[in-house]
């Protein structure tokens, strides 16, 4: 913890304000931030002035200056980081992030790429996007004349992965003429804060962050803030790790209903805006796969009409479409069981990325096994 509270001391002198809550090891998750006394409702629990940001305005002039005007901020602040010494100002601060083998191990970007193949379909085009974002970035300062054989890839890697699971949005003057993307600082102590799918609000002023209570803590609980309301696939790309309890979880049918429908239907479904991105949640199906489904259910001149006039079909109509959807969900459910018993005998990556990929196929199956048992009632 001596690296912890060398951070709240460099904080301090930084004008960060911390109210009731401090780091403590959380034990089979690592750090996180913990209620020091009772807590109240809307009580202020941190205060960061914007003079202690990283961000754009304190990158140092050599990165600015030999970057493209064109290079976005992620690659910016990730080449800033990359040229930080033992001694720099900033060492207290790095001294405290995840470090390169964790980074590694939690984020599918660097884990061996055939287990890609195991992410599911949300994942595994979130991936391929980041793998896109990550190729620009890195090809940015390959073309500048920051590049040295010192900086590898690996090295810009472990970065550029720092400030995609640490930054927060922050928008001023400067920044407001900026893509949204762009709008990004790291900040101190508030980076420590672990996610969930409800905790306190974070805001922002052109003076500082704060972090407020949403609820009352009682001493020793962990106390949250919300990355926003994803679920677990985006979860586990953008930050490495998925929630056992997530109110925001869904599960992609594509893989499930796609096959189920003829070249035909699926041609009438594009021409009416309604093929692909089939949802189910915690809860229900979502308005596209009721669409896809009726289609199975009717005939196509039936079908258009309904979709037409905005029509669902009454009763008679909803009860064809549940049972189609039960049975392929059963159907579906099978290809779910067979990929967490294929990760099973796989040896590509650590055995934590393969029981990650294992546990999020097992989340799937329950919400599809939900989904069932609630049609079936």
């Amino acid at each position: 913890m001596e690296v912890y509270d060398e951070l709240l001391r460099w904080a301090e002198d930084r004008g960060i304000e911390l109210h009731g809550v401090a780091p403590r090891s959380i034990p089979g998750r690592g750090m996180g931030m913990v209620a020091t006394k009772p807590l109240k409702a809307n009580e202020r629990i941190l205060l960061v002035p914007t003079s202690a940001l990283r961000s754009l305005d304190t990158v140092r002039t050599q990165v600015k200056t030999k970057l493209a005007k064109d290079t976005k901020a992620h690659a910016i602040l990730a080449a800033d980081l990359t040229m930080d010494k033992p001694t720099s100002k900033y060492s207290p601060w790095n001294a405290v992030v995840p470090s390169r083998e964790s980074i590694s191990s939690s984020l599918p970007l660097a884990w061996d790429a055939r287990l890609h193949r195991y992410l599911p379909k949300p994942a595994l085009a979130l991936l391929r996007a980041q793998e896109s974002k990550f190729a620009r970035d890195w090809a940015a300062i390959q073309q500048s004349s920051l590049f040295s054989p010192s900086i590898t890839r690996q090295d810009f890697l472990y970065t550029w992965l720092l400030v995609n699971t640490r930054t927060f949005y922050h928008e001023n003057h400067r920044t407001a003429k900026l893509p949204k993307d762009d709008r990004m600082v790291l900040q101190p102590v508030a980076d420590l804060f672990n996610h969930a799918d409800a905790g306190c609000e974070v805001a922002f002023t052109p003076a500082s962050f704060t972090i407020t209570a949403d609820r009352a803590y009682a001493e020793g609980d962990e106390v949250f803030i919300c990355y926003g309301n994803h679920h677990n696939d985006f979860l586990l790309v953008e930050y490495g790790f998925v929630l056992a309890h997530n109110r925001w979880d869904e599960v992609c049918l594509d893989d499930a209903i796609l096959p189920e429908l003829s070249d035909g239907q699926r041609d009438l479904l594009e021409e009416k805006g309604f093929l692909g991105k089939y949802v189910l949640d915690a809860r229900t199906v979502c308005y596209r796969t009721q669409v896809a489904l009726r289609l199975l259910c009717i005939s196509t001149e039936e079908w258009e009409a309904l979709v037409d006039e905005g029509e669902d079909g009454g009763e008679e109509l909803q009860d064809k479409v549940d049972r189609s959807l039960g049975r392929i969900l059963r159907k579906y459910r099978g290809v779910v069981e067979g990929t967490i018993k294929e990760l099973k005998a796989v040896e590509a990556g650590e055995a934590g990325q393969r029981y990650m990929l294992s546990m999020r196929w097992q989340q799937i199956r329950g919400l599809i096994d939900r989904t069932i048992a609630r049609l079936e009632s």
